[in-house]
């Protein structure tokens, strides 16, 4: 294979290309034997050749984008010669004429193997289902090569740091995408600082104001914090010192995307938050001394400051599901400041950073199994479930796997990970199915509870059963867990075969009293009126009397129905995008029906996104409306990135909450801030009064997000009340 540029780049461009490519050599991590660079450096002169006429939106040449990928996976992740060459051809069949078969005569079938799981697929009949097709896809390759995720993790993060040249509906698809499936997949397989970047980079798309908001509050503060912390250090040095203890002290940040996710949860204001900025001590030791190092740092810490106990955080005696170890401590400072320090080895940091890598490289051979084992036995076991569709998949894996989990117990002391939140039945269902379709009730710690009980870490639970049980559609309220919910759907299913023939002989009958035939197309009709996919549910509603003569009558005659909506229509300009011409920029002053959506109640003023189905009013979403992040990360191309501009007379209903001194005159006070002074309506008001301090919600009617801030402001000017945000 010819080591030569083609003469399609500058000599400019090559001389780029080749400075890249050393810089990828020099920050490879793992073994780097003569073979092993001349593997890579072929695959790097194979790929600047496939790729050459290809160029980046940028305008840049594409072969930038597999170095950088390469890159990343080798400084960032840790990964070796095969990674690194993959990494370097990842596009080429997908991308160029070179198909797998050219890859595989020259480099081998493992690195087919790799690219072949890289390459998208592009034959399915719908863009939703094309989408978790891909993701799947993916996922799948876990079971066989977790480098495929790892390849594919730094290609997103490359396409994530050169995302604004792409079109406004483009970034708002990818980054959605981002955030709902690639960033939890990077913290599940234990890569922090990838995790964190793609969070914020996508944050930096989807809501670019808060973004920028945040940057500036903490570019403001960052000196002083910095020096309060150097401040903080300095006796805790001098106890380390004096006991002999090696202690390497760094001054950490969060993340934008941490930050402001705290603020929502729980409704503070940036400079209200503590611990945006944080210490983290990393020391170095032989691994059976590595707990007893940790709790020895954190008594001389506790020597010198005095701790918080309730938020002290111990993921050396139970790591994470991701592999992470560390102890979290909150310490009070001399001037009254809370401050987070995080105490780990240097084997545990190398773990926190790059995860899954390091998590095999520090492995011993009698090493018991970790969380890193225990999800990916999960992912096989969803892998292996075929009564699932795709994009059911698609929602287990989002909702189970990428959730905070807890640990609980059988009577016989296994430890069960569950996700956070799950219930009795969602433990029944993972111990088994048929426990799970029997569960009457269960001891949880020796106390009898019922199904719906939701679980906490430590609990050890005793289901306890009937052969008279049988799975019931109103577990579905209180199940938690999506691998739960299929295993109940299934045995639903299962049940209510038993009632076919004696809903067909009800049907029969209802049918010939109505005069009509029973015919499949009639029975689907009905089906369709009454939401049904399952000629099962179907018979076994009849013969629980949920669909009656009535009901069929009702539909086989026909009649006209107005249902309901859980939007509301309203009437306005747009500006936007048109997802079918990426560059172009439409502005309209004309009258579009679209639907607002009330899981986020957006208001003009708010950075909203539009989703355009064909043959229905447009639906409007706050970009960062979880609703609509997942929406985004599946209708890619139904995206309108908008701005709206409203008639002045439409009035939008928008949430705040505020704490207040519970004291005389208080309503008074803020009825008439509503109705005297900003002359808004009020929809409702919620007031509860614990002590002496009152707890309220309201509902009010505004016109932009610059009235419900004036709204706010003023709410908290009021002497009495201590805090009022935006209900999110």
């Amino acid at each position: 294979m010819e080591h030569i540029l083609p003469d399609s780049y500058s000599p400019e461009e090559k001389a780029e290309i080749l400075r890249r490519y050393e810089r990828l050599l020099s920050v490879w991590q793992t073994r780097k034997e003569p073979q092993d660079l001349a593997v890579v450096e072929d695959a790097f002169y194979f790929a600047a050749n496939a790729h050459y006429k290809q160029r980046r939106r940028s305008g840049e040449p594409y072969i930038y984008h597999p170095i950088a990928v390469a890159t990343i996976a080798a400084r960032d992740i840790g990964l070796g010669r095969t990674s690194i060459t993959c990494a370097l051809l990842h596009d080429v069949v997908e991308d160029t004429e070179y198909t797998l078969d050219d890859i595989r005569q020259l480099f081998g079938d493992k690195v087919a193997l790799v690219i072949d799981g890289l390459t998208k697929l592009d034959s399915v009949e719908n863009a939703e289902s094309l989408q978790a097709e891909n993701f799947k896809k993916i996922i799948n390759t876990l079971s066989y090569d977790v480098r495929v995720v790892l390849v594919k993790l730094a290609d997103r993060l490359h396409n994530m740091r050169t995302l604004g040249s792409m079109p406004p509906h483009k970034q708002l698809k990818i980054a959605s995408e981002t955030s709902y499936i690639y960033a939890p997949l990077a913290y599940r397989l234990g890569l922090h600082a990838i995790k964190s970047e793609l969070e914020d980079l996508s944050l930096k798309y989807r809501d670019p104001v808060i973004y920028e908001s945040i940057q500036k509050q903490m570019n403001a503060v960052r000196d002083e914090k910095t020096a309060q912390l150097k401040q903080f250090l300095v006796p805790i040095e001098e106890a380390f010192k004096k006991r002999g203890v090696n202690v390497e002290a760094q001054i950490i940040e969060r993340s934008t995307y941490s930050i402001w996710k705290r603020m929502q949860k729980k409704q503070l204001t940036f400079d209200d938050l503590y611990g945006n900025f944080n210490i983290r001590l990393i020391t170095d030791c032989p691994r059976d001394m590595e707990r007893i190092e940790c709790w020895k740092i954190y008594a001389i810490l506790t020597d010198v400051y005095t701790p918080n106990v309730s938020k002290l955080k111990d993921w050396i005696s139970t790591p994470k599901i991701n592999g992470y170890e560390s102890i979290h401590a909150l310490l009070m400072s001399k001037e009254g400041n809370w401050v987070e320090v995080q105490i780990r080895t240097k084997r545990m940091n190398d773990i926190a950073e790059k995860g899954f890598t390091a998590y095999w490289l520090y492995r011993t051979e009698n090493q018991s199994e970790s969380g890193f084992d225990e999800w990916m036995k999960r992912i096989k076991e969803l892998l292996n479930d075929e009564s699932e569709s795709t994009l059911d998949f698609v929602d287990t894996f989002t909702n189970d796997l990428f959730s905070d989990e807890i640990k609980v117990f059988t009577p016989q002391g296994k430890a069960i990970t569950l996700p956070k939140h799950s219930t009795v039945l969602d433990f029944a269902y993972s111990i088994h199915s048929e426990v799970g379709n029997h569960s009457i009730a269960a001891h949880v710690n020796n106390q009898l509870v019922q199904l719906d009980q939701k679980l906490k870490t430590g609990d050890q639970v005793e289901i306890i059963t009937s052969e008279a049980q049988h799975p019931q559609e109103k577990w579905f309220e209180f199940l938690n867990t999506a691998f739960a919910k299929s295993k109940l759907k299934n045995g639903i299913k299962e049940y209510r075969r038993d009632f076919r023939e004696k809903g067909e002989d009800i049907f029969n009958n209802i049918m010939k009293k109505l005069g009509l035939e029973a015919s499949k197309a009639n029975r689907n009709k009905v089906m369709e009126d009454q939401h049904l996919s399952s000629a099962v549910d179907f018979f076994y509603y009849l013969t629980q009397g949920k669909i009656t003569e009535q009901h069929i009558a009702k539909v086989l005659k026909p009649q006209s129905n107005s249902g309901g909506n859980f939007l509301k229509r309203i009437t306005f300009g747009l500006i936007g995008s048109d997802p079918k011409q990426e560059e172009a920029i439409l502005e309209s002053s004309g009258d579009f029906d679209f639907n607002v959506a009330t899981c986020c109640n957006p208001i003009p003023g708010d950075e909203v996104v539009a989703f355009n189905f064909p043959g229905e009013p447009m639906q409007i979403h706050r970009c960062d409306c979880p609703k609509a992040i997942e929406m985004m990360s599946r209708y890619g191309n139904n995206i309108v990135k908008a701005k709206w501009q409203p008639k002045s007379e439409i009035a939008f209903l928008a949430g705040v909450r505020f704490t207040a001194i519970d004291h005389v005159g208080l309503l008074n006070k803020i009825t008439d801030l509503f109705s005297n002074e900003m002359k808004l309506n009020l929809h409702s008001l919620q007031m509860e009064s614990k002590q002496d301090l009152v707890e309220a919600t309201l509902s009010v009617y505004v016109h932009s997000t610059t009235e419900l801030n004036t709204l706010i402001d003023k709410l908290n000017q009021i002497k009495e009340v201590r805090k009022a945000a935006r209900l999110i």
